[in-house]
């Protein structure tokens, strides 16, 4: 009973959030117009001055972790190859093939993460490497994948992967890890001005990242492309922690980086693959129904897994 109100006190409180956020959308309190600013204004200011802070204040000498960094940077890479295999075989309309890779694959790690690791542990300075290793990998993936499976490309679309490339090179979070690190490595203090400026943004970050997500949710496209739905969110939250969490512990991976790699693996479907999808011509349907879905069930399995983290003295 003990791990199981553990478990439930790291999940509960930030679904709550969520479920606040989904509330204040439903009864108009706010809009689209504000969930599409409050996003932008989390992903280029409060996320990337918590990272910075969380980083920076954490002595990079003891903090990183090589084998960590390359054992999420594999498992994210065999799992996009695994799972675009399965889908070869076992998706039969070509049209969602790409949606369905990116959909089972990527996951919501820079929110998730910061959001649990805080949650949990009152730091998120392990979760930067987490999301160094896996993030720009996501994205160049992504690039890939739509660009061979779109319904109006012959191919591989080079110009979207140097799109991509540079997104990946402007992306705010990586900013901040990379200025965290260096602050961390090269052991230099803040002003005090500038550090307390940092701290009343950062405390924002996660709060309103997830009253974003919970106001951006829409149950009705759920219904929608239903079978490979629920193929995508079996492996997203279920399959690939399974298949790796096992592996993790054998490692020697515990706690901080532990609920990392759990958050790695079974994070719900980030909303940047619909927007993704939807600029690279395809549908759309199947990459929100499994966002949808994936946010949805997630307060169910990411308890279920932390109760067994727990019960076998991981975290």
């Amino acid at each position: 009973m003990e791990n199981l109100i553990f478990s439930l006190n790291a999940t509960i409180p930030i679904f709550l959030v969520m479920i606040a956020g989904f509330v204040l959308r439903r009864i108009h309190m706010v809009d689209d117009s504000f969930v599409k600013t409050l996003n932008s204004f989390n992903y280029k200011v409060t996320l990337p001055a918590l990272l910075v802070v969380d980083i920076a204040e954490a002595d990079f000498y003891v903090v990183w972790d090589t084998k960590f960094v390359l054992f999420c940077f594999l498992v994210t890479l065999c799992c996009i190859l695994t799972i675009s295999l399965v889908s070869y075989f076992f998706i039969k309309d070509k049209l969602i093939k790409g949606e369905f890779i990116q959909a089972s694959y990527r996951g919501s790690a820079a929110v998730l993460g910061v959001a649990f690791m805080q949650n949990i542990y009152g730091t998120s300075a392990i979760a930067p490497l987490m999301i160094l290793a896996t993030v720009p990998l996501y994205n160049v993936a992504a690039v890939v994948i739509l660009s061979v499976t779109s319904p109006e490309s012959g191919g591989f679309d080079k110009g979207s992967l140097k799109k991509s490339l540079k997104g990946i090179a402007a992306n705010p979070i990586i900013w901040g890890i990379f200025i965290g690190m260096i602050l961390s490595v090269a052991r230099i203090e803040m002003p005090l001005v500038i550090n307390k400026t940092l701290h009343n943004f950062s405390v924002l970050a996660t709060p309103l990242a997830l009253i974003g997500l919970g106001a951006g949710f829409e149950g009705k496209k759920a219904l929608a492309k239903m079978k490979p739905t629920i193929a995508g969110t079996l492996i997203k939250l279920f399959a690939m922690p399974a298949v790796f969490l096992p592996l993790a512990a054998t490692m020697g991976f515990r706690n901080e980086k532990m609920v990392a790699i759990l958050i790695m693996l079974g994070a719900p479907t980030t909303v940047s693959c619909y927007i993704m999808s939807r600029n690279m011509g395809h549908e759309g349907v199947l990459s929100s129904s499994c966002v949808v879905s994936t946010t949805f069930l997630s307060s169910v399995f990411i308890t279920f897994w932390l109760y067994i983290l727990k019960n076998y003295g991981l975290i």
